[in-house]
């Protein structure tokens, strides 16, 4: 009975030939039959998957996303020649083709930079996406941190830190940046130019806002901090300095632009990300006090 069964729902797809050996089946004793039918449905069968497209396909391998990043405190736009020029700002960004840009020291609608929205200009003359958060309202207008990303901007959260002493409050901005189909978290911030233990007080703020953040988080800035200040070494418990990473032979010092002499803008990456550095350089230019900060990244595979 059994063996009759199977033949019969065999023959729906089976050819011919193949019905005709199952068939004999039923001359056999039930175990004996059992056995065989195993057999043959063992060996491959013509025609069972008439379309190709409709097979299993292996998983695609797996890959991994190199971005171009850059750090740069443009001083409201006015260089060591103290002249206001946004597109000279826009030209040396431009001349690095980076991906993401953390800037610093941006002014929107302010009367000093002759009341510019700077971020919107920026964006229009590199062609990038943007988010603006600031930290000081000032002439008339706002004055803050930046982010410039050749990828969509999804959403955006910034922060004002508590301060210790020191009048102007600093802030973060970190923006969900839509990477080929992946979310990577981009910050930028600038820290107290004043005191140690200021800078301090702001990084532990900022680590405990980013502790729960998913994904890879890459975080840049004018950190006002030499690596052996108090702010640095914090920040490298928990991540990488793509400049360290890099194993240049360069100092990488980023200000002042006319003759660097400290290394205080950095490229960080969280250290579980399986991020790479696979080259950073410091750009030669004097349309700002600071020079940027450029590095290669490779985003863990996914």
């Amino acid at each position: 009975m059994l063996a009759s069964c199977c033949t019969h729902a065999l023959s729906l797809t089976l050819s011919q030939r193949e019905r005709e050996q199952i068939v004999s089946l039923k001359q056999l004793k039930l175990p004996n039959a059992l056995l065989i039918l195993g057999l043959l449905l063992s060996l491959p069968v013509v025609g069972v998957h008439p379309h190709p497209a409709a097979r299993i396909s292996a998983a695609p391998p797996a890959v991994s996303d190199t971005l171009r990043v850059m750090t740069y405190n443009i001083h409201v736009g006015i260089g060591m020649d103290k002249k206001l020029d946004l597109p000279r700002v826009a030209g040396v960004i431009n001349a690095q083709h980076p991906d993401l840009v953390g800037l610093q020291e941006v002014d929107r609608g302010v009367t000093r930079t002759q009341g510019i929205d700077e971020i919107t200009e920026l964006a229009k003359l590199t062609r990038m996406d943007y988010a603006f958060a600031f930290n000081l309202r000032y002439q008339g207008g706002q004055y803050g941190v930046a982010i410039l990303s050749r990828f969509p901007i999804r959403a955006t959260d910034h922060r004002l830190y508590q301060n210790l002493r020191q009048a102007e409050r600093r802030v973060f901005i970190r923006a969900a940046v839509s990477v080929h189909g992946r979310l990577v978290n981009f910050v930028t911030t600038h820290l107290d130019y004043q005191y140690d233990d200021g800078r301090l007080f702001e990084a532990k703020q900022l680590l405990s806002a980013l502790k729960d953040v998913k994904g890879p988080l890459i975080v840049v800035g004018d950190f006002n901090d030499i690596p052996a200040g108090h702010a640095y070494q914090l920040m490298r418990y928990q991540f990488g300095d793509a400049w360290i990473e890099s194993r240049s032979t360069e100092e990488g010092f980023s200000y002042p632009a006319d003759k660097p002499a400290k290394r205080i803008d950095y490229i960080f990456f969280r250290s579980i990300d399986r991020v790479r550095t696979k080259r950073a350089w410091i750009v030669s230019t004097q349309a700002s006090d600071h020079v940027p900060v450029v590095a290669d990244l490779e985003i863990g595979k996914r």
